[in-house]
């Protein structure tokens, strides 16, 4: 893609994984400047980060106060990547969940969308490592926030995502609501009911590599309120008019 491209990792407890996958990240997309967006990460991921942006000058970091969660990371990755010039801007999990071989991909995508979702759950995407419960209960988090929003797409709570400048700041991203996986969702809908063109892309979803899973019982809490919260809350419900760009079916 012709434009500036940051691709936004953020991070708690990732050492791990954070070199291997920002090395991978710069051989998909060598033009790419990634964005590290630390949380306090107590096993020592912001020094990792700090010895790469040392060595590769397309790395850069930042050091959030303390674990404030993923929505405000990536808030405050988008606010820096925007600020800097960024045409494009790319979010991604920081666990080798989502493959850097799709970036090339969902980069070409872009040029024909504002908003473009690494989906599971279209024709071709698929979830690896996962036994049935997980893959039951993601599918039934995302098939609660699409009936409940009306929304069209058939992964909105993915979090491997490509948008344009533009598109981050007519969704008015610093004012999201939400801090954990739900973030995605608002983004969705947000993109969705300001008319943006949105594609979904399908992709296969890994178990992360090494260390932890950060879901908790409070995020999918989080996500559970939210999602009602964004269609009946003060604010008139505002149904989702913008076209999906690619052939999805149905989960």
């Amino acid at each position: 893609m012709p434009v500036p491209v940051w691709v936004v990792l953020p991070t708690y407890d990732e050492a791990q994984n954070l070199e291997p996958l920002v090395r991978a990240v710069l051989r998909r997309v060598p033009d790419a400047r990634v964005l590290v967006v630390d949380d306090a990460s107590p096993d020592g991921t912001g020094a990792v980060a700090d010895r790469l942006a040392a060595e590769l000058p397309a790395v850069a970091v930042l050091h959030q106060p303390g674990k404030a969660g993923l929505g405000r990371a990536y808030a405050a990755g988008f606010a820096h990547a925007l600020a800097a010039g960024a045409g494009a801007v790319v979010e991604m999990d920081a666990d080798f969940s989502h493959d850097p071989a799709d970036l090339p991909r969902l980069l070409a995508a872009l040029e024909s969308a504002d908003l473009v979702v690494g989906s599971r759950y279209v024709a071709g995407g698929a979830i690896a490592d996962w036994g049935r419960v997980r893959r039951t209960l993601s599918r039934a988090g995302s098939g609660y926030a699409r009936r409940v929003l009306g929304l069209p797409v058939h992964d909105p709570t993915s979090g491997l995502r490509g948008f344009h400048a533009s598109a981050l700041e007519a969704i008015e991203y610093g004012t999201v609501r939400s801090q954990g996986y739900a973030f995605q969702v608002e983004l969705t809908y947000r993109a969705l009911t300001r008319g943006l063109r949105v594609r979904e892309l399908p992709i296969t979803f890994r178990e992360r590599r090494l260390g932890r899973s950060k879901m908790s019982a409070r995020i999918a809490l989080e996500a559970a309120w939210l999602v009602p919260s964004l269609r009946f809350g003060r604010r008139r419900w505002e149904p989702p008019t913008a076209a999906i760009l690619s052939e999805a079916t149905d989960p």
